[in-house]
Parts: structure tokens; C-alpha cells; sequence
């Protein structure tokens, strides 16, 4: 099995999100254990988009917390292909955050342009492996246009992502 990693499930695990519960907290730490030990395999893009997000939130050099573990052993392992996945996604006309793998659905046209590498890892990857979300509540508006497009978002920690959408 593999995964793809959205950042908040790093930052999560590392108690760096406020609204995040205790549960929550565990789940993701165990997610990246999972990771870390062999269980499953990431999933990354090859000019290490994903990795420079996951360097811009995290500190593997830092007091290490379970996300900053996360990223040491992303930093020592990405291009091991027994433990990474590597794809290539590309980007349109010069832009940062337009890729040709991201799903033409006009549907998608206002989601989060930071997050859009990670849909495009999804579906460059030929096993269209799932994303892992913890808490940002504003990938639930765009569930359905996702599955729509064959992407697959593992909400792993349901019950506070649920509560977080309908407070807003």
C-alpha cells in the first residue's frame, strides 16, 4: 500500500494544531509511524514539491517531535525506492501551482492552490493512492468533484474534521 501525506497529518501528529483532539493526535502519529517503519510506502513528487511544503512547516535538524522524525526520515528515504514512490507531475506555463495531472474540473477550479501538487501526485501515481488529511475542513467542499476525478482523500481524523466543517 501507499500513501500520500498532506502536511497537517505531520503537523498534527506534532501537536501543532490546536484543533486537533487527542485522538486525532494519535491517529496521525501512527499513520507516519507506519510510514517510518516500513508499513507503507509514500508517495512524493520527483522535484521534492512535497518535501520543500513539508521543510516549510517542520524542522529535522529541530527538537525532535513526531512530524520533524516524519520529515528526517523523508529527507534520508525519498528517493529509496522500497520506501518512496516518486512521480513526476508538471507544471503549466511557469506557474508554481498548475499542473497538467490536476483534474480539468471546473469544480476544482477554487480549491487551495498550495494543496493542488498533492492531487496531481494522485493522479500521476499509477495506483491513484489516497491522500492522507487530517483537519483542513475545506477539502471536504471539494470531496465529491474528487471522487468524481478518481482522487481518493482518507479523512483520517473524521469526527474533528466533521465538527471543524460545520463551524464554518
Amino acid at each position: 500500500m501507499a500513501v500520500i501525506v498532506d502536511t497537517n497529518v505531520a503537523l498534527v501528529a506534532s501537536g501543532q494544531s490546536e484543533q486537533a483532539s487527542e485522538d486525532c493526535v494519535a491517529v496521525c502519529a501512527e499513520k507516519l509511524g507506519q510510514i517510518n517503519n516500513g508499513e507503507v510506502k509514500l508517495v512524493l513528487d520527483n522535484q521534492r514539491r512535497i518535501i520543500d511544503e513539508y521543510r516549510g512547516h517542520l524542522n529535522p535538524d529541530g527538537q525532535p517531535s513526531i512530524g520533524d522524525v516524519f520529515l528526517k526520515w523523508v529527507e534520508m528515504n525519498w528517493a529509496n525506492p522500497e520506501r518512496c514512490d516518486l512521480v513526476s507531475i508538471t507544471p503549466i506555463g511557469g506557474l508554481e501551482n498548475e499542473f497538467e495531472e490536476f483534474p480539468d474540473d471546473p469544480a476544482l477550479d477554487d480549491f487551495d492552490p498550495d494543496d493542488r501538487k498533492f492531487i496531481a501526485v494522485a493522479c500521476a501515481h499509477p495506483e491513484e493512492p489516497p491522500i492522507l488529511q487530517a483537519v483542513d475542513s475545506q477539502w471536504l467542499d471539494f470531496r465529491n468533484a474528487f471522487r468524481r476525478n478518481g482522487v481518493t482523500v482518507e479523512f483520517i481524523c473524521e469526527d474533528d474534521i466533521q465538527r471543524l466543517y460545520q463551524s464554518t
